[in-house]
């Protein structure tokens, strides 16, 4: 269990001093927690052998083992390729790399779906099908390719639908119109993108809702979503994959479907009269522009 998870899990029971240390590793977490036991003491009023009577409460031998712990997470959410890539080498036979890094992806999808309950997915989809106005779409360097897919099924099964891609200043003036009836959908994972948390933070002191993709170790974004989706991300390799992103994503917008069926079709059946009256696919086989066959060369 993560150490967030750790002091906001249901059913720990705190006395009033140790809520209030809760609460201020809380406010500026993971770096209210790297000082030492007498200064976090300090912040939250209380006694130093009170914050040590908590740590224990979570199940740690002491400070030294809980801040352990928690240097042990900083240390994964900022890790890099480059950073990965002496750790992660592989010793083996290379002809099977191939097949091992496939493997391991299989692995971390599986951790995947045990990750998040079928209540989360009710509640995702919920906030897509329900937003009252314009559901926009933000990510990373990488990430955002997943939001620019979200935002191709999402733009053929409601209306208000925007794909916000790289962003710009100009992108933010899109944080002027937005309120309260609008969501923003977000795809954040190690290492963390300053600018799209910026845009996030500045997106929800408008009241808009924000739906979070991230990893286990939980972009600094997750402070602020109502829901926040986590997908396992760690392979054989020095980058992390987005497959298992890949499929959350997708099996959002399949549950979503299920859950909302049928309001989506009418838009759709417009959808294709559109891309059938302007030739968009190559859905006659007779339609499609034939390839002249390259003829043979001369004989010598």
């Amino acid at each position: 269990m993560a150490l967030r998870d750790a002091l906001i899990r249901p059913g720990l029971a705190l006395t009033p001093s140790e809520t209030r240390i809760v609460q201020v590793l809380l406010s500026d977490y993971p770096l209210s927690g790297l000082g030492t036991a007498a200064s976090l003491a300090k912040r939250a009023e209380v006694s130093d052998p009170t914050v040590v009577r908590l740590v224990v409460k979570l199940g740690f031998a002491g400070f030294p083992d809980f801040q352990a712990k928690l240097l042990e997470e900083v240390e994964a959410r900022l890790h890099s390729p480059l950073l990965m890539l002496g750790a992660k080498r592989r010793t083996g036979d290379d002809e099977n790399a191939a097949a091992a890094y496939l493997d391991s992806v299989s692995r971390t999808l599986e951790r995947t779906h045990s990750l998040m309950p079928a209540q989360t997915y009710d509640r995702a989809a919920d906030l897509i099908w329900k937003a009252r106005r314009q559901v926009l779409l933000l990510g990373g360097r990488f990430s955002r390719s997943i939001a620019t897919m979200l935002a191709g099924y999402l733009i053929q099964l409601r209306h208000g639908v925007r794909d916000i891609g790289a962003l710009s200043p100009e992108a933010f003036d899109l944080l002027v119109d937005l309120d309260k009836r609008d969501l923003l959908i977000v795809f954040d994972y190690r290492r963390y993108q300053s600018d799209v948390i910026a845009f996030a933070t500045q997106a929800a002191s408008r009241g808009v809702r924000i739906l979070l993709f991230t990893d286990p170790w939980l972009s600094p974004i997750a402070d602020l979503a109502e829901v926040t989706m986590t997908a396992s991300i760690e392979v054989d390799s020095p980058y992390d994959t987005l497959a298992p992103a890949v499929a959350q994503m997708e099996a959002v917008v399949v549950h979503g479907m299920a859950a909302h069926g049928g309001v989506e079709r009418t838009r759709m059946e417009s959808i294709e009269r559109v891309r059938r009256a302007n030739s968009i696919t190559l859905d006659d086989p007779d339609s499609a522009p034939r390839v002249r066959a390259r003829s043979a060369p001369p004989k010598s």
